[in-house]
């Protein structure tokens, strides 16, 4: 968007993916509405449902008919698809010129809104949150956390931000152009960075969850990193080639070795320790470099399949 359109006041869309929720959801609400009502902007709401088992969708319909000045989308998906999914449905239904996601959880704090909207003003297309402080979350998450983000700077040629979320801020011309990306596999982290556009940091203190309990154990943490890892980075599959190079030079140099010492010392009886630690040692080797490789033909086999992202089950409207 232009300097001059920027001084306007846009409409914001913030947008909500969110799974079993329902104690979260009437705070969440009450919070973005005192929170960008005090800015004084037009705004929307777009809430996804990503398969929620609890009442999360009931209790937003009955806190946005409460507030009936509020436009409100509710987005209800034919079965749990993921938050990468799910988050992607809500920037497809949103319609502002400036688009902000966000967690239900309300460790998103909407008051950071008002300093990433005045740096958008500023001229920048994308200004995301960088987490100064995580509260509430455990040594062993932000050990992991801390050292998923330094790996991802090393590995990817995509500059992903250390310590940042989904949280930040979008220009429209920035999410039309997420919309045009057609992978399955989204790690919308790293596709926030790809895009590329002019992008800048706004620092805050995330707060610990509110209510409710958090959907996000270390199995789907894990699962997560590594999703980010092969969707934009080969250099798992690059170092295997090298390790091979390297356990090729190092069989090499040990048959020469044994061939030399045969000449010289004669034959020893072989050891059957040596031999069966060298089989196990060659046979993990080669079942991790072919689970590597079945990482990443797992994900074209997802992408040649060309099935939608999501399916719809329900959308209301207010």
């Amino acid at each position: 968007m232009e300097a001059e359109q920027r001084g306007k006041q846009p409409l914001l869309s913030a947008v909500i993916p969110f799974l079993n929720e329902e104690q979260c959801i009437p705070a969440l609400i009450a919070e973005l509405d005192d929170s960008l009502t005090q800015i004084g902007i037009g705004f929307e709401l777009v809430l996804v449902d990503d398969g929620s088992r609890d009442q999360s969708v009931a209790v937003a319909k009955e806190e946005l008919r409460k507030r009936p000045q509020i436009t409100a989308t509710i987005i209800s998906l034919s079965r749990n698809f993921g938050k990468e999914a799910a988050l992607t449905a809500g920037l497809e239904a949103a319609n502002g010129d400036v688009v902000v996601p966000l967690d239900a959880d309300l460790q998103d704090p909407p008051s950071v809104i008002e300093g990433m909207l005045a740096r958008w003003r500023e001229g920048y297309d994308v200004v995301y949150a960088v987490r100064r402080q995580r509260a509430g979350e455990s040594k062993t998450k932000r050990f992991t956390a801390y050292g998923f983000y330094r790996l991802m700077g090393r590995l990817s040629k995509t500059g992903i931000p250390a310590d940042t979320g989904d949280f930040r801020l979008m220009d429209r011309c920035v999410v039309d152009a997420l919309l045009k990306l057609p992978e399955r596999s989204r790690f919308m982290k790293g596709l926030f960075a790809w895009v590329g556009f002019r992008q800048t940091a706004i620092y805050y203190d995330r707060d610990p969850r509110k209510l409710g309990q958090t959907n996000w154990n270390y199995w789907k943490l894990w699962n997560f990193a590594i999703d980010g890892v092969t969707s934009f980075s080969r250099m798992p599959l690059q170092v295997w080639s090298y390790a091979g190079l390297a356990i090729a030079l190092l069989a090499l140099g040990y048959g020469g070795w044994m061939v030399l010492r045969t000449l010289l010392f004669g034959i020893d009886l072989p050891g059957y320790a040596s031999l069966m630690t060298a089989v196990l040692f060659m046979g993990g080797v080669q079942l991790i470099g072919m689970g590597v490789l079945g990482e990443y033909l797992g994900r074209i086999f997802e992408e040649v399949k060309a099935r939608p992202l999501y399916l719809i089950r329900e959308e209301w409207k207010q």
